[in-house]
């Protein structure tokens, strides 16, 4: 751990003053949902089902495995599918917002560790893009055969509508302090898992919720 991360997992005097900066977060994500839910801000339904892949909290919960897991599961039961990721560069931060495939041959430094991962297991295609509505259309216009669309670390991109949430928890971690950030390392309330349609605890079990 680094920086706030240390933080994230205790309650210390220093929280007293993140916690209103962690409370308006909480605000802005609220109300963004809430614009996203009533369509005041548009979201775009694919011609095929979205299943989503995220979770609540900064850090590694292991969507990546379970993503490819689940791609899996699908090929087993004679669905095509096909996998977008916001992907990650150094190179080309510029070109970040480009919906592109990514090759067995690119280079960790230009699509990142989990796309390149995902595509090395050679179970589907993988697209990566920072508006994964986009990247979703460029890749179902070039894979017209691909019947469902899994979105890694997808939960928090409303303006793509989705058929399935399924979230992903650290067993261990857990939610930390369960403040939002700054003060603490989650992005949606603990409550937002109420509303979705699977949570996955990876390595426990979750003994509460709010």
């Amino acid at each position: 751990m680094n920086g706030l991360e240390k933080y994230w997992y205790r309650i210390r005097p220093f929280h007293l003053l993140l916690w209103p900066v962690s409370l308006l977060f909480r605000l802005l994500v609220a109300m963004r949902r809430a614009l996203y839910r009533t369509g005041v801000l548009r979201s775009i339904k694919l011609p095929v089902p979205v299943i989503i892949v995220g979770n609540i909290s900064v850090g590694g919960t292991g969507k990546t495995p379970f993503t490819l897991w689940l791609a899996q599961q699908l090929l087993d039961e004679g669905w095509h599918p096909a996998i977008i990721s916001r992907g990650y560069s150094k190179a080309t931060q510029n070109q970040a917002s480009i919906p592109r495939a990514v090759g067995m041959n690119d280079s960790p430094d230009t699509v990142g560790d989990e796309p390149l991962l995902m595509v090395q297991r050679d179970l589907c295609p993988v697209w990566i893009g920072r508006d994964r509505p986009a990247v979703a259309q460029a890749l179902l216009q070039a894979h017209p055969e691909c019947d469902v669309i899994l979105s890694d670390d997808g939960l928090q991109h409303y303006r793509l509508q989705r058929d399935v949430e399924i979230v992903l928890v650290d067993g261990k971690r857990r939610f930390g302090n369960g403040l939002l950030l700054p003060a603490g390392p989650l992005r949606e309330p603990v409550s937002r898992l109420n509303t979705v349609d699977i949570v996955v605890i990876n390595g426990g079990t979750i003994q509460s919720s709010e």
